[in-house]
């Protein structure tokens, strides 16, 4: 049984994904883009709320994507080793500062590349 003082695995999952910038939807589609796995919303929810503990698959998984072990995901770790922060990609960079201006949800391509260009004006004009 684990102490009250240390971090659930559902806690972890959910620190970690929002430092990330996701949704649990956005979580869901990235694991079952990079690892071909069918997660799905509700699945994120239950683990996050503790209703359901991901199997060992998922929790290998979800270690890998965030960049964590599976020891800190679990619980037996009180922080990531420095060496295992995790990497943001520019695509989550571009979603976090979207949520941060009040969109909500994921980005389209389309909108990924409106962004691109219009910082791309920015700073060319900054440069003159």
């Amino acid at each position: 049984m684990r102490e009250s003082t240390m971090k659930t695995t559902g806690n972890i999952i959910r620190e970690l994904r929002l430092k990330k910038g996701l949704s649990q939807e956005e979580l869901a589609e990235g694991l079952n883009r990079r690892f071909g796995s069918s997660v799905n919303k509700g699945m994120v929810s239950k683990w996050e709320n503790e209703i359901s503990e991901p199997r060992l698959d998922a929790v290998r998984q979800l270690a890998e994507f965030f960049h964590v072990s599976v020891d800190y995901l679990i619980g037996s770790l009180e922080q990531p080793s420095p060496g295992e922060q995790p990497d943001i990609s520019e695509d989550q960079i571009l979603t976090i500062a979207a949520h941060q201006v009040g969109h909500e949800g994921p980005l389209t391509p389309e909108q990924m590349d409106k962004i691109k260009l219009a910082m791309r004006i920015a700073l060319a004009k900054e440069e003159k």
